[in-house]
């Protein structure tokens, strides 16, 4: 059975725009290669951070909800922590309160309105 997760993080703002993707893409990867299923995703972008870490000010922030196994937990974040692009990372496991949670608020976030610039 798969357990649902999220993890959110947070990668060196130094990297240019390719470099980032890459990144992003790289755990993308590393789930769905080891059987997992992406939910949702969010990219957060470029946001400063509340204490420097590595003596940066800002990071790229990322989000990604996801389905996989228990035991794949341990191997994705050692992948977190050896790649150097990679300056913080969390990842938790998702209560059934908190996927509903989690779905409100993604039908939330369609139902806004993008706003539209007014033409005078």
């Amino acid at each position: 059975m798969l357990n649902h997760y999220e993890t959110v993080f947070i990668v060196t703002p130094v990297l240019s725009e390719a470099q980032t993707k890459e990144t992003v893409q790289k755990f993308k990867d590393l789930i769905v290669g080891e059987g997992g299923e992406i939910v949702y995703e969010e990219d957060w972008g470029l946001r400063k951070l509340a204490y420097p870490i590595q003596k940066k000010t800002t990071g790229y922030y990322y989000l990604i909800e996801f389905k996989s196994s228990g035991s794949f937990i341990q191997k994705f974040e050692i992948e977190y922590r050896r790649d150097e692009r990679v300056i913080r990372f969390l990842t938790f496991a998702l209560d059934k309160f908190a996927i509903e949670y989690s779905q409100r608020r993604r039908n939330k976030k369609k139902e806004q309105p993008t706003e539209k610039v007014k033409e005078e």
